[in-house]
């Protein structure tokens, strides 16, 4: 595994469970990360927002290893260098991704989809012979209730909502118990009572996990109640609470104002 080593003299906050210095990334010569730096907490629920082309993207590719900075730090859990990492590496380590469009096994049930994830943990050999043991039938259930599908254990996971397949496939992720899940616009596409819920959900889930939301829904931002971080043109532009970023002029000419 590999960390930070004293000579490299970067010091990072105590309790941060991603600390993101001085990053930069360009393609052909576009800059779509441009002295990216910031940190999110151990157990905090973070959102992200910009408009497009702000480099939300490219950060999230950096952090799970899909795309190499240029220059800069990425750090997760105090001392360990993301930079250098595959994403199978990354993934293994505690760090979950969610994309916009759900990605389930609609020929499956809900269940065996949290199975599934489970058993992706292991190797193709040993996920042949797999079984459940008693802790991990309860961990899915357990998961089940958290996203509100026990009721619909058995459907075939093709015959859910739109929201409801965003919900499955959070659970999934949950089933690999990460320290850091990165969330891509959860709510696009859902029913205004999907929105709600799924904002309940994160504010839930970041009880137990440290949980980076990337969004363009405002009203789904004021739900989930957390610290926003908005990026400009690969920058960060501005942080605070949702209602003090709404405030400063900077973030309305640039996206809010738009």
């Amino acid at each position: 595994m590999q960390g930070i080593s004293t000579a490299d003299k970067l010091v990072v906050p105590e309790d941060t469970i991603l600390y993101v210095d001085g990053v930069n990334k360009a393609f052909d010569g576009f800059k779509a990360i441009n002295d990216l730096s910031f940190y999110v907490q151990a157990g905090e629920l973070r959102a992200i927002i910009g408009p497009n082309g702000a480099g939300k993207t490219t950060m999230m590719d950096i952090i799970t290893g899909k795309t190499r900075p240029d220059t800069g730090d990425v750090i997760f859990r105090g001392d360990i260098d993301l930079t250098e990492m595959d994403e199978a590496h990354i993934a293994n380590l505690g760090i979950g991704r969610k994309f916009q469009k759900p990605t389930v096994f609609e020929n499956q049930t809900v269940f065996e989809n949290l199975e599934l994830a489970l058993a992706g943990k292991r190797r193709v050999f040993e996920s042949l012979f797999f079984k459940l043991s008693g802790r991990e039938a309860d961990h899915i259930d357990q998961v089940l209730e958290k996203i509100a599908l026990a009721e619909k254990r058995n459907w075939m996971a093709g015959n859910l909502s739109h929201g409801q397949k965003q919900w499955l496939e959070i659970g999934m992720l949950l089933m690999q118990e990460p320290d850091l899940l990165l969330v891509d616009e959860p709510a696009a596409g859902m029913t205004d009572a999907e929105t709600m819920k799924t904002a309940e959900l994160l504010k839930e889930i970041a009880k137990d996990h440290s949980v980076v939301v990337v969004e363009h829904d405002m009203e789904f931002v004021q739900a989930l109640e957390s610290r926003v971080t908005v990026l400009h043109e690969g920058h960060v532009l501005a942080e605070g609470s949702l209602e003090t970023v709404q405030k400063n002029q900077q973030v309305i000419e640039v996206y809010l104002g738009r």
